[in-house]
Order: structure tokens, then C-alpha cells, then sequence
């Protein structure tokens, strides 16, 4: 078969050739989305519908997939963390036994064990932006009753928004009266005024009062180390209508126990905090908790 001969000479195929570069640099790109701080172009479907790519200011896929955004129960999972670890190690003490009967951990001791490891590990879990605790100066115990105080704060402000005070009780046969944790010798002035200041209320009450004078918001939270029949376990009864109580009959431990009669649902401590936070403003609220 011989060779085929071109209609067009070399001069005209030179022209079209150009011509046809031309007409391609002149079409339009199909558009491309940016993402910010990456050095390549994906091509997108939206150009074929002849529609504007998205503003660069919206997000990505990646802003998305790392953001970690806050939610106002975040700190729930890590309050329970917190409680269930400082319960746990409170709880080894609190079962401890000496052969020879000779040593017992003190109320104070064992006080001290459950705040320290409940603030060592809420620290390690930075959680104290949302959820804080507040521990009571000697003086601030003998005047407000509380050991300490959790508190629910607002994100923005970090004001306390809900607050739980708490106190913790032993079994008399521990402690005889709930020992202070102050000796005379270091008992100052304003000590002194703080004990005049409280009358003849006892502690129970003295809690209840700074309750009541904060409103429905603040709960008082008794934990029990021990209970009658049950001294190796720590329970609470948590309550912001203990005011209705008041004037009617006397607030004491031989109360807080009666709570548990005929009781048949414990809450764990989450389930105290989340009926917590859950709850309708200015409703009443009465919880028995069982932390270990």
C-alpha cells in the first residue's frame, strides 16, 4: 500500500496546529477548592453547575476532625473517675484492721486520704476549669460545716452556678464526736469568733443553713464513712430541702441514716450529678448514693 498523501501542506498544518492551542488556552479552568495549608488543588463537582466554591473562611474536613468542641457535661465521666478512685483508697483504710487493736485510722486521717486523691486526680484530668472543688479552711468548717465544696461552673465566667457542700461523718464508735482536726494550742482568735458565731446549731445544721442561704442550687451532700451494720463502705444522702426539716426536728446523723430505711435504689455518683444537673431549676431533690 503506498504512503497516504496530506491534503494540506506543512504551512497550513503548522497553522491549525495553532489555531487549536489557542482555542484550548482560552477555555475556561474547571474551578478548584483550596484547602487552607496544603499545597494541592481537589477538583470539586459544583463547577459543572456553574456554582461559586465555598468561602475559604468555612470549615474543613480536617478542622472538623480534630476540633474537640465542649459540652457542658464534659466533666461528668471525670467527676465519677475522681470519686471512685479517692472512694476505692479511702475504702482500703477504712477496712483496715490492726491484729493487736491497738492503732485506728483517724476521722481526720481518713478524711484527708479522700480529698488528696480526689484533687490529684481531677488535676491530672484538667477538669477544674468546669468542675472545681474547694476545700474548707478550719475556720470556714466550724462556721459553714462543710469539709468542702464541689462546683459546677459556668463556662464563660467560671461563677459557680451549682454547688455541693459536703461532710463527711464517722461511726461514733470511731471517733466518739466528729473531731475538728484542731488542737487547742493552734486554736486561734478567729476560730474562737467562728465557733461563737455558729451557737449552738451543730455542724449538720451550720451546713444546712449556708445551703439554704445560697438557694435550690447549692445541695448538701452528707458522706458517710461507714454505716451501721455496714462500716467498710462509704455511702451519701444528698438533699436541697433539708430547710424543711428545720425548726421541725433536729438534724443529726441518727437523721441522715433514717434516709436509708425501706431504701431500695442507690445512685452511683454519676447518676447523683447528672439527676443534678438534669434537674428543673427550683425543684426539690433528695439522693441516696452509694460510692464504693
Amino acid at each position: 500500500m503506498g504512503a497516504m498523501e496530506s491534503k494540506y501542506s506543512t504551512e497550513d498544518i503548522n497553522k491549525i496546529m495553532a489555531t487549536w492551542w489557542k482555542t484550548i488556552e482560552k477555555k475556561t479552568q474547571k474551578p478548584t477548592m483550596t484547602i487552607p495549608n496544603m499545597h494541592f488543588t481537589v477538583p470539586t463537582l459544583w463547577g459543572r453547575k456553574k456554582s461559586d466554591p465555598p468561602a475559604p473562611e468555612w470549615p474543613t474536613v480536617f478542622s472538623t476532625i480534630w476540633r474537640s468542641p465542649y459540652t457542658p457535661n464534659s466533666f461528668v465521666p471525670h467527676f465519677n473517675d475522681c470519686v471512685g478512685r479517692a472512694a476505692a483508697r479511702t475504702q482500703e483504710y477504712l477496712q483496715f484492721v490492726d491484729p493487736e487493736d491497738k492503732f485506728i485510722p483517724s476521722p481526720t486521717s481518713l478524711n484527708e486520704i479522700f480529698l488528696m486523691t480526689y484533687i490529684s486526680q481531677s488535676s491530672r484530668l484538667q477538669m477544674t476549669n468546669s468542675f472545681n472543688c474547694t476545700p474548707m479552711t478550719s475556720q470556714q468548717r466550724i462556721l459553714l460545716g462543710a469539709d468542702w465544696v464541689w462546683a459546677v461552673l459556668d463556662r464563660p465566667t467560671k461563677n459557680p452556678c451549682i454547688q455541693i457542700a459536703v461532710q463527711i461523718l464517722h461511726l461514733p464508735e470511731r471517733c466518739g464526736e466528729r473531731a475538728s482536726g484542731v488542737s487547742p494550742e493552734v486554736c486561734t482568735e478567729s476560730m474562737q469568733m467562728a465557733k461563737m458565731e455558729s451557737g449552738n446549731r451543730n455542724e449538720a445544721e451550720r451546713m444546712v443553713d449556708f445551703c439554704m442561704s445560697i438557694g435550690t442550687d447549692c445541695y448538701a451532700l452528707f458522706l458517710l464513712f461507714g454505716r451501721k451494720g455496714d462500716p467498710g463502705n462509704i455511702y451519701g444522702v444528698l438533699s436541697n430541702n433539708f430547710g424543711a426539716a428545720v425548726g421541725k426536728t433536729k438534724i443529726n446523723r441518727a437523721l441522715i441514716e433514717n434516709f436509708f430505711r425501706g431504701s431500695r435504689y442507690l445512685h452511683t455518683p454519676t447518676g447523683m450529678l447528672q439527676a443534678i444537673i438534669t434537674k428543673r431549676a427550683g425543684d426539690p431533690l433528695t439522693l441516696l448514693i452509694k460510692f464504693t
